[in-house]
């Protein structure tokens, strides 16, 4: 049973007749199909029609020779990813050298041993497949990122564009509208990252499969040729083979831990939106939090100006919260986002966020505290009126904690209330009652 495409052919290129016919017959016994030429420049008029898998290319020929023809390959971007195997005679070792000087990745010498084509057909065969899957899954990796990097720009730009319209007479509808349109959005680039992630993420698998197989075939290849031609061991140590075999799978893993990041995203996303509930649901509000972390992440790393925000988590223990999941997890962002504003204008030396929960007296208490500068005593009063900020045009709306207000007393029946002191930082409570949670 082969596992070769149905399009793909492997181009044979060689003056002599006889050469052409023991090949295509060989390589056809393994299924694969095969085309052929008689010179170089009926090979390269052949690529311009239909790019081939493999090219199996003769060195002396009429006309442009096989060093000509691999050269004009490998100078057009269009065919110079094809794999090139030279045919030379036994001895021709300086033939072989300036081969693989000028691209070709491997020679097949004459007389033809037919285990020996085939073997090597088949390795740099599956290594062109592998390396076009790993070529493909990157690229669709590189699109769904900047598809999020969109979505996300327009995300922030409609927010803005509702926020600025606002007038206080339409505060409660259009938050509503707000919160609604945030999930949709939020929930919408989830679903667009989830199938292209998993495919990433299912094919990594065989990728690792792929890379062993082919190893155990270089071992192969060095247990039954222990001292191979000196073109061969050139390429080997210009290679680094070894290092290159047990470093493809520390990359694959790498790919990897990357894709499990885009995918712990994704299910944050997926749970921060939550905007399908039209009614409560009980949920736990851990996950509502470490969803709500995961999305700012990049917010708490260092930059230029600060150190990285250590989060430092004393979750108690938490039954099930009935709840509105979406509104309420909009509620931890615009704290959290506050309180990285707040460190992020008072820099403090060693800044950190703790989220602290417990359970007191049948009642849910979520505590989000920062170690900033506090809240002036002239804006305390204030912070949670609508339209009120203290931020510069552009940056703010004034409707975050008024927001976040509305949705725990008037949705949750809950309370939200601000202890704050100047040089040490700012605590936001969240309480949850008793009728909120499933016994």
């Amino acid at each position: 049973m082969n596992h070769y495409q149905d399009e793909e052919f492997v181009l044979i290129v060689d003056d002599s007749r006889t050469n052409l016919a023991i090949l295509a017959q060989t390589l056809g016994s393994i299924g694969l199909k095969i085309r052929v030429a008689v010179d170089g420049q009926s090979a390269l008029e052949a690529v311009e029609c239909e790019l081939p898998a493999l090219i199996l290319l003769d060195v002396e020929m009429p006309g442009i020779n096989g060093f000509e023809t691999c050269s004009r390959l490998k100078a057009n971007s269009a065919t110079q990813h094809i794999p090139i195997i030279f045919m030379t005679a036994l001895s021709d070792t300086a033939n072989k050298v300036k081969g693989l000087s000028l691209g070709a990745i491997d020679y097949i010498t004459r007389p033809f041993e037919q285990e020996e084509v085939l073997a090597r057909v088949r390795v740099h065969l599956q290594l062109h497949h592998l390396t076009k899957t790993l070529e493909e899954k990157s690229k669709v990796l590189q699109q769904q990122n900047h598809l999020l990097e969109q979505l996300t720009d327009q995300l922030e730009q409609r927010v803005e564009e509702r926020t600025a319209a606002l007038q206080s007479t339409q505060v409660q509808m259009v938050q509503q509208e707000k919160l609604s349109m945030l999930g949709q959005l939020v929930a919408g680039i989830a679903h667009e990252m989830n199938n292209p992630i998993a495919c990433i993420v299912s094919n990594i698998t065989p990728a690792k499969q792929y890379i062993a197989d082919l190893g155990k075939i270089i071992q192969l290849y060095q247990q039954h040729y222990p001292q191979p031609a000196l073109a061969i061991r050139q390429a080997l140590e210009d290679l680094e083979i070894e290092f290159v075999l047990e470093d493809l799978p520390k990359l694959l893993d790498s790919m990897r831990l990357s894709s499990d990041r885009i995918k712990d995203i994704s299910v944050s996303l997926r749970n921060f939106s939550r905007s399908d509930s039209i009614s409560k649901v009980a949920v736990n509000l851990h996950d509502g939090l470490n969803s709500t972390l995961v999305i700012l992440g990049h917010r708490l790393k260092a930059n230029s100006d600060r150190p990285a925000v250590t989060i430092v988590k004393a979750y108690g223990e938490l039954p099930q919260v009935e709840c509105y999941p979406g509104p309420l997890n909009q509620v931890f962002m615009n704290i959290l986002a506050n309180a990285i504003d707040a460190i992020e204008e008072t820099a403090p030396p060693a800044p950190q966020i703790q989220i602290q929960t417990e359970l007191v007296e049948n009642t849910a208490i979520i505590r989000i505290s920062d170690n900033a500068g506090g809240i002036p005593e002239a804006v305390q009063a204030r912070v949670f009126d609508p339209l009120f900020t203290t931020k510069p045009v552009g940056k703010g709306t004034g409707l975050g904690l008024s927001i976040a207000r509305q949705i725990v007393q008037d949705q949750h029946g809950g309370t939200l209330r601000v202890v704050t002191e100047i040089g040490s930082g700012t605590v936001f409570e969240i309480a949850l009652p008793t009728s909120a949670i499933f016994t």
